[in-house]
């Protein structure tokens, strides 16, 4: 299969997962509103995340995949899968170890994760009792992460796309009738919480029917040290560093908006918007771009290595910067049609429609983070991007912290977006000095056009809203609302192509042709 074919493979399906995600938060926001308890569950929600992205996510995705990538095309399957064998007896070592000291000391840690919550016993005792529900969630994640950069480097995408659908569903199944009851938030916020436990379990059972299926269950045992695996972990370390600053963003943000009322929600649902692009995007892409260039690397083909990555550039920015655009011209219609019910009000979709909107100033960056860094893990270089990482959370802390007196919630997300472009920056520009990357004049005419032709639609969205006027005022009829929301959005996606196709930039015959041929 080829990067197009691949791309599509994990981006159809991510976008069904949100979309599936879009429903959940939108019933998670009628039950529980913008809240105390709200930014309870938020706060332990986000807690094993961070831990799931640290461990799993970090070290596997960019010091494992190479390995193991290189290990199947030089040692065959048998020599591959004893190399996850032992690798995944570590991680499996280092989750029990993490969850046991979590559950223990839960009050404690939750005192420096959120600060401002300590003044309100009631809503601190529940991020505690919610956090114990939820962390060992982390054990379910951390597994299926692992499983699924396997599959991904056997170029099997499908499973471990389709696992995030399955923990929709059951969240879903589960505030249906949320909605409709009429509980205290906290004890909603419980059953909320059972519900992603169950989903993580469900998640872990269907990746691991699929490597059960392919053949490559690793065996775990008692961990210890060989050359290998002290490689992988000269590998891991840094970019278990890595994750963990960008991973240190997210928490340093989560301390910051603890110390004023509904600010971690707003930042929660904004970011929640944004995250559908970058899932079917940047998301996407790096998932098949890093197995991608590790075998390519691996056999010495350097220039479809080149090649794949300057197709994923191109990819990108071409999806992703019309997103932005129609995220940024949108924000208020999209935030009012999705989340205003219930217990989410007017006044909550105005804070959280200007977070969405500077986020949105970073999504181009998030997703290019994702196309740049494979180029690195990829030559197994994981410390370079640690560095960039360092600078961008130095910048990141600094930005939120003389931003949010004034600024809020907006602060936050703006010094995110900020700090992402600065990371880009570093990334390019070191990529271009190693001689892995480089863009021709006619990349760079295709780069700009994209920009240009992103702000005529996004002015063309503009104009719309304001053309239809009281139509997403806060009251409106539902319906027609989302029709409104509906053709903008087919108004807009079909300018922007169509523009692309007459200027050159991708004429649809042409991408058809690159996908017919994968």
């Amino acid at each position: 299969m080829s990067l197009y074919r691949n791309f599509l493979s994990v981006g159809g399906l991510t976008l069904v997962s949100r979309v599936f995600g879009f429903v959940r938060d939108a019933l998670m926001a009628a039950v529980l509103g913008i809240s105390p308890v709200s930014d309870a569950f938020n706060a332990a929600f986000r807690f094993p995340n961070l831990f799931r992205r640290l461990f799993a996510e970090g070290a596997f995705n960019t010091a494992f995949v190479p390995m193991f990538s290189g290990a199947l095309e030089t040692e065959g399957p048998d020599g591959a899968r004893e190399l996850a064998s032992r690798i995944m007896s570590w991680l499996v070592a280092a989750i029990l170890v993490v969850t046991i000291v979590v559950e223990v000391f839960t009050p404690q840690i939750m005192v420096v994760f959120v600060p401002g919550f300590v003044s309100e016993p009631a809503k601190f005792d529940l991020t505690v009792f919610l956090t114990r529900i939820m962390f060992p969630y982390l054990a379910c994640m951390s597994l299926m992460a692992a499983y699924a950069a396997i599959l991904n480097s056997l170029g099997r995408f499908f499973a471990a796309a389709f696992a995030p659908i399955v923990l929709n569903i059951v969240n879903i199944s589960a505030l249906v009738p949320l909605a409709i009851l009429t509980l205290e938030a906290p004890d909603t916020a419980f059953w909320v919480a059972i519900a992603t436990m169950l989903g993580g379990i469900a998640q872990l059972m269907l990746v691991y029917w699929a490597i059960r299926r392919a053949g490559f269950v690793p065996r775990i045992r008692l961990p210890h040290l060989d050359p290998e695996v002290r490689r992988f972990w000269i590998l891991a370390v840094p970019a278990i560093i890595a994750g963990g600053i960008t991973q240190i963003n997210i928490f340093v943000g989560t301390i910051i908006a603890s110390g004023a009322d509904e600010v971690m929600s707003i930042i929660y649902n904004a970011d929640r918007l944004y995250q559908l692009p970058l899932g079917i995007i940047g998301i996407a892409i790096g998932t098949v771009l890093l197995p991608e260039l590790s075998r390519h690397l691996s056999a010495g083909r350097d220039g479809e290595a080149r090649q794949s990555q300057s197709q994923s550039l191109f990819l990108s920015m071409y999806l992703s910067m019309p997103a932005a655009g129609a995220l940024i011209a949108l924000a208020l219609p999209v935030v009012r049609v999705l989340f205003e019910r219930g217990a989410f009000h007017a006044a909550d979709s105005a804070n959280v429609a200007q977070a969405l909107v500077a986020f949105a100033v970073g999504l181009p960056a998030f997703v290019l983070i994702r196309v740049l860094q494979p180029g690195f893990f990829s030559r197994k270089d994981t410390s370079t991007p640690t560095w960039f990482a360092a600078v961008s959370l130095v910048i990141n802390i600094a930005l939120s912290l003389a931003l949010f007196g004034s600024l809020k919630h907006v602060g936050i997300a703006l010094a995110t977006s900020i700090s992402a472009w600065v990371n880009v920056l570093l990334l390019a520009v070191f990529l271009a000095r190693r001689g892995h990357f480089a863009m021709t004049s006619t990349e760079w005419r295709q780069q700009g056009l994209i920009a240009l032709l992103t702000l005529v639609m996004a002015a063309a969205l503009w104009g719309g809203v304001a053309l239809l006027g009281p139509v997403f005022d806060p009251g409106y009829f539902f319906p027609a609302q989302a029709l409104a929301l509906f053709a903008l959005c087919i108004v807009g996606a079909g300018l922007y192509f169509a523009l692309a196709h007459f200027t050159g930039v991708q004429p649809l015959g042409g991408l058809l042709r690159r996908l017919r041929r994968s």
